[in-house]
């Protein structure tokens, strides 16, 4: 063969072997970068450049400025020195939101580039994934720490009488009171954990009616107006008779005694709780207020987190799972509206 074409055919060769790497990697959504043995960007593809927000044109740099990360260089590294696949987790600020990614690096040849070693690299983001299994693992944390504390009481109060102290008729009916309080605590928790999960795997759904508003918030008062006569909270509904929400019926009941329940929980002894109502073009806007003692504004963007609590000791006595609000929010989505908080310290909410 004459030399020169056999040349020829090699370079021809070499062009078409990087030209199809790169419309391969370009379909990819995940990012890939090939570096060659001098540590130099041989092709990338477009999500790549956007998670390293370089713009255009990344190829020829060196890695070591384009991405600074000494976990990444390892990993690259042991595919050329070892010739061996690697998989490592990074974290990258990209446009000041750290992202997480499970970078996969690999040898890599090609047939007519011998003696030229090259090496891929993909990135995987799991952003999302890893902020799930935070939530999830926050989740199950509080839930057992919700758990632990009745149960604890529960247990020692038990011991307490089966040591003898349930021939003591001064107290044992006392011990018995405490034991109920933290079951029906615990068995609270349990509902609204099963409720919420339910709401956020989308199993829950609404349908709405037309109904009549007065008459629904006088029931959801009712159901909790034990908990009101018992601090010597008064109330107030100032929803006019001829209201009519296009709601379901009984999650907008929900909604409501979860937030009187609060308004009376984190009212003053004889304070008062009103529900007032309020036409905003499509929307129905439903004010529940309190004369509580306020809510600090570094809380108020995040009391309708789970398990997010302003006073946990005072919301626990009180009967409190820190997950009421949440499950309102939910709630609120599922209808398509919102649900907003404003407080002034020393004058409610």
């Amino acid at each position: 063969m004459n030399p020169a074409v056999e040349s020829a055919t090699v370079l021809d060769a070499g062009f078409s072997s990087r030209e199809l790497l790169q419309k391969m990697i370009s379909s990819i959504r995940e990012g890939v970068i090939v570096i060659d043995s001098d540590w130099r960007i041989f092709a990338s593809n477009p999500a790549a450049r956007n998670l390293l927000a370089c713009g255009a044109g990344i190829e020829s740099r060196h890695l070591h400025d384009v991405i600074p990360d000494e976990t990444v260089h390892t990993a690259f590294r042991d595919a050329f020195e070892k010739g061996e696949s690697s998989q490592t987790k990074i974290e990258i600020a990209v446009r000041s939101d750290n992202r997480v990614y499970d970078l996969r690096a690999a040898p890599l040849s090609f047939a007519e580039r011998k003696g030229q070693r090259h090496a891929i690299g993909i990135f995987y983001d799991i952003t999302r994934l890893e902020r799930l299994e935070k939530v999830r693992q926050e989740f199950l944390s509080n839930v057992s720490h919700e758990l632990r504390t009745p149960l604890t009481s529960i247990l020692a109060f038990v011991e307490t009488l089966e040591d003898g102290a349930l021939e003591d008729e001064e107290n044992n009916r006392r011990f018995l009171g405490v034991i109920r309080r933290n079951a029906e605590r615990m068995h609270h928790l349990i509902d609204d954990v099963l409720e919420l999960s339910l709401i956020e795997a989308g199993k829950v759904s609404v349908k709405p009616n037309s109904i009549m508003l007065a008459p629904l918030v006088d029931e959801a008062w009712l159901a909790i107006a034990k908990k009101a006569h018992k601090r010597g909270v008064s109330f107030e509904n100032h929803v006019s008779a001829v209201v009519a929400v296009y709601a379901d019926s009984r999650r907008l009941e929900q909604i409501l005694i979860n937030l009187l329940s609060n308004a009376i929980k984190f009212n003053r002894e004889g304070g008062s709780v009103s529900v007032s109502y309020e036409e905003m073009g499509d929307h129905h806007q439903i004010t529940v207020t309190d004369t509580g003692d306020g809510i600090a504004p570094q809380h108020l963007p995040r009391i309708f987190e789970r398990f997010y609590r302003t006073d946990t000791a005072r919301s626990r006595e009180l009967g409190g799972t820190g997950l009421g609000l949440s499950i309102v929010k939910h709630l609120t989505r599922l209808h398509g509206g919102e649900v907003t908080a404003e407080s002034t310290i020393g004058k409610g909410s």
